[in-house]
């Protein structure tokens, strides 16, 4: 049986990626139910939508990728968002992380530097009448007119330290999940990223977690000038 043509994919896709994701680890029951009631297919491009059931990156435009579906509820799980929560995302991408994320929080944000995709995935967004979504085209590193603060904060990009100015944004209790590079192995051997959480407590400490090995690439910093 399908589910209506504009929701983009059929109950057995979704059951079938689910499956993948319980295979992967994913144990959170809200995470599944997220995944479960978002159709990932609706967000890849059109020519990749018969991949959108798989657990698998796909191309999405300016050089972009989706993540694969067990990355990112691996970045969420390690969140551990609760519904009162208002969160931030670094990296808009297709609007799927942003999709997932209204299902869990209260309010999201989400920020993307190239405008071809801010606009598609505020397209999309809508034709789910999320309401308790802001997509906007900007510099997420910078957090241009970006008011308040936010218990959650994920970044889709790895850096050798993270951005300060999104860090400041964390509430006290806050966290924020993000890669970071580490020193190669060898002088011939490139960087390997691990996937880091960090706490800010109310005290004004700091704590960081490793997660695991990611592979999400550099974060590009201010606002792309042509796309």
């Amino acid at each position: 049986m399908e589910e209506r043509a504009g929701e983009g994919q059929s109950i057995e896709a979704r059951a079938a990626l689910l499956l993948q994701l319980r295979r992967a680890g994913v144990r959170d029951l809200a995470i599944m139910r997220a995944f479960e009631t978002t159709p990932r297919a609706l967000f890849a491009p059109y020519r990749f939508r018969d991949l959108a059931a798989r657990d698998m990156a796909l191309p999405i435009g300016c050089g972009q990728t989706m993540p694969a579906a067990a990355d990112l509820a691996r970045r969420l799980e390690a969140l551990a968002i609760e519904p009162h929560h208002r969160v931030l995302e670094v990296g808009t991408g297709s609007g799927f992380g942003a999709a997932v994320l209204s299902r869990l929080a209260r309010e999201v944000v989400t920020i993307e530097r190239f405008e071809t995709l801010a606009i598609e995935a505020r397209r999309r967004l809508a034709e789910l009448a999320l309401a308790n979504v802001e997509a906007r085209f900007g510099d997420g590193l910078a957090m241009e007119e970006t008011p308040g603060f936010f218990d959650r904060i994920v970044l889709h990009m790895s850096f050798h330290q993270p951005p300060q100015a999104v860090l400041a944004a964390l509430a006290p209790g806050g966290a924020a999940v993000f890669g970071r590079f580490e020193p190669p192995a060898a002088d011939d051997a490139p960087p390997s990223e691990r996937l880091r959480l960090t706490r800010r407590q109310a005290d004004a400490l700091w704590s960081e977690t490793d997660i695991g090995s990611c592979w999400l690439g550099s974060a590009l910093a201010g606002r792309a000038k042509a796309l």
